[in-house]
């Protein structure tokens, strides 16, 4: 890839321009034209094939690729090479005609050439003046009748009933066959999901993961800058504002982003609600901040590999790494990642490209962020550039089958920007998770969570598994988790809370003695886990080719001994960090459902669990609110 040299005068952070952006996207779409089929109407990638078959598969790569063409080639207002143009045109003009060998699948109910279309729809809009008003009549008239099949077709309940408001605002717009009640249908099903503060649910239950910023914002702003709504337009201004507020949050100083939810192969497309906000002018970040931030984000993949030697992006997050990929995704599936580049479509004169890149929050300070509406509490230390995410509230389990297995990217008690969840092996059902194992060994497993709060450095929720009844509160300080857990069950269970699963290229060092059990990457991140009550034993769990983040893997754990039965109460430090020694023993007080917490600095927490969990802080003996 030919990168232009950093530019520390302009971008001091990340060294990164709108030149770095372009080389990048230059060079993901020089190096998938190799795979095209005849005429460009497909383009069939390597790798493990999704569900849906190589034809919709070649489909994906055409439509997801094509989106990252109208982004660059708009952006240049059309001042691209003749070739590019022609590519996409030829694959048009094939994909659908359905005399073409490589003809696109014709749109049915819930096929995945909806979500196809939708890419497809957007970036015709965004390249009309080069593209679509260049076709004849009779071509122009056949990519219309292909995306005219959306009309009536059933969609799952979730993001993709945007996709039919994107795909019949394009047809509306050129004459072509539409319902204006299922584009209205389409934004008025989301506001059953907006849950408020900027958030919304992806369908039903508790499903809040990056869709709610590469979809659930993306598709009704660039609808509403499609169709010209004010009214609509300023509605989700407003919610995308706030959400940029808690969302700028989300990435690391080294711009790793927190690694949590579905379709995690797509990598840098968590970027797109940044510069969304700024395309909308709905963003509250300063211009220098959104580009830092983004910047950081597409470079710290870059760095690592993304995309690989081919030029490709793989199914994985740095490397390949299947277990971390929906059955949905094919080999072209990672190419959403396209819509990172929706900051292309920002004139390079704009602030968000000329004005110096200003530091982001972790940049600046400790920060903790309680995001209500998920149940998530991020900590965040500028010392080691580390986020954090404490979940007490989103789990996705209600979409799932009753029967299937539990979800690691949403059940976990935390997921950060430098660690990901184990798949397979005993390490799987460890990390980040309370299990009440019974003599069998049968673990108790937390699936549908109940929010009970989140205010300040606080969060808490609960699960029943059969017998098995967890309230857990979680108190962050720093680096640190302090997870109290209230455990109801049988006698003769065991309890064992488990840590960050810590992955490297190399295995992590690993040590464990009279309850503290912790994981050492050769760079100092560390991984940690100290029993403060409850808890007899401490070990470290190790695995390989488990973990989206390295080949080894190390997860710390401590676990108790038999359960008495009834209920009793456990505290456990959780700790991720660039540190060098071993972590704090805070003190702990317990009487019932009153726990105290003494913390380093001088500061207390009191805990009150019960129905409804609260938390009291004081500073040297002095009640403070955080």
């Amino acid at each position: 890839m030919n990168l232009r040299p950093l530019d520390h005068r302009r971008s001091p952070r990340t060294g990164w321009t709108r030149a770095h952006w372009e080389a990048v996207a230059d060079h993901l779409l020089a190096s998938v034209a190799p795979y095209a089929t005849r005429d460009f109407a497909q383009y069939r990638l390597p790798g493990r094939p999704s569900w849906a078959g190589e034809v919709s598969d070649g489909l994906e790569g055409f439509a997801r690729t094509f989106l990252l063409a109208a982004f660059r080639i708009a952006g240049a207002g059309g001042d691209v090479p003749p070739a590019l143009l022609e590519r996409y045109a030829h694959g048009l003009v094939a994909g659908t005609d359905p005399a073409h060998p490589y003809a696109w699948p014709a749109l049915a109910d819930m096929s995945q050439q909806l979500v196809e279309a939708a890419s497809v729809a957007l970036a015709l809009h965004e390249t009309r003046p080069w593209l679509f008003d260049r076709l004849a009549p009779a071509e122009q008239d056949r990519v219309v009748a292909w995306l005219a099949g959306f009309v009536g077709r059933r969609t799952p309940d979730n993001n993709w009933v945007l996709f039919r408001v994107v795909v019949e605002q394009f047809l509306a717009q050129v004459g072509g066959p539409h319902e204006p009640d299922e584009i209205t249908g389409g934004l008025e099903r989301i506001e059953d999901w907006y849950v408020g503060d900027g958030w919304y649910s992806d369908g039903k239950g508790k499903n809040f993961d990056y869709y709610c910023g590469w979809a659930m914002h993306l598709y009704p702003s660039l609808w509403a800058r499609m169709a010209g709504d004010a009214a609509r337009r300023e509605l989700y201004a407003a919610r995308l504002g706030r959400f940029l507020e808690q969302y700028q949050h989300f990435f690391a100083a080294d711009g790793g982003p927190v690694h949590q939810g579905r379709s995690l192969t797509y990598r840098f497309a968590a970027v797109a609600p940044l510069w969304l906000g700024a395309l909308t002018g709905a963003s509250p970040l300063p211009p220098g901040r959104t580009r830092r931030i983004a910047s950081g984000v597409l470079r710290h993949f870059v760095d690592r590999g993304v995309p690989d030697e081919r030029g490709l992006l793989t199914l994985g997050w740095y490397e390949p790494f299947l277990p971390t990929v929906q059955d949905y995704s094919g080999p072209a599936s990672p190419y959403w990642a396209s819509k990172a580049f929706l900051g292309l479509l920002l004139p390079p004169d704009h602030p968000v490209w000329v004005e110096p890149e200003e530091a982001a929050p972790v940049d600046l300070a400790d920060q903790v962020v309680p995001i209500r509406p998920p149940g998530w509490l991020l900590h965040v230390t500028r010392s080691d550039g580390v986020v954090r995410l404490v979940n007490h509230g989103s789990d996705r389990d209600r979409v799932q089958p009753a029967d299937g297995a539990p979800d690691p990217h949403y059940l976990k008690f935390a997921y950060t920007s430098h660690t990901g969840p184990e798949f397979g092996g005993a390490a799987a059902g460890a990390d980040n998770q309370l299990a009440v194992i019974a003599p069998d060994g049968t673990a108790s497993a937390r699936r549908r969570i109940e929010p009970l709060a989140v205010d300040g450095r606080f969060a808490a929720s609960a699960y029943r598994d059969g017998a098995v009844e967890v309230l857990t509160a979680s108190v962050v300080h720093g680096a640190a988790e302090i997870r109290v857990h209230r455990v109801t069950a049988p006698a003769g269970h065991r309890v064992r809370d488990g840590g960050h699963a810590l992955a490297a290229p190399v295995p992590p060092h690993r040590y464990q003695r009279d309850g503290l059990a912790l994981a050492r990457r050769p760079d100092g991140l560390t991984s940690a886990v100290r029993a403060l009550r409850g808890y007899t034993r401490a070990g470290v769990l190790a695995a390989e080719g488990a973990n989206a983040f390295g080949a080894h893997s190390a997860t710390p754990y401590v676990v108790s001994a038999e359960h008495r039965g009834g209920t009793a109460v456990y505290v456990s430090l959780v700790q991720l960090g660039v540190t060098e020694g071993e972590p704090p023993t805070p003190g702990v007080r317990v009487q019932d459902d009153l726990v105290v917490l003494e913390l380093p600095g001088g500061v207390m927490a009191t805990i009150r669990l019960g129905d409804a969990p609260t938390c009291e802080w004081a500073v040297q003996g002095r009640r403070h609110h955080p």
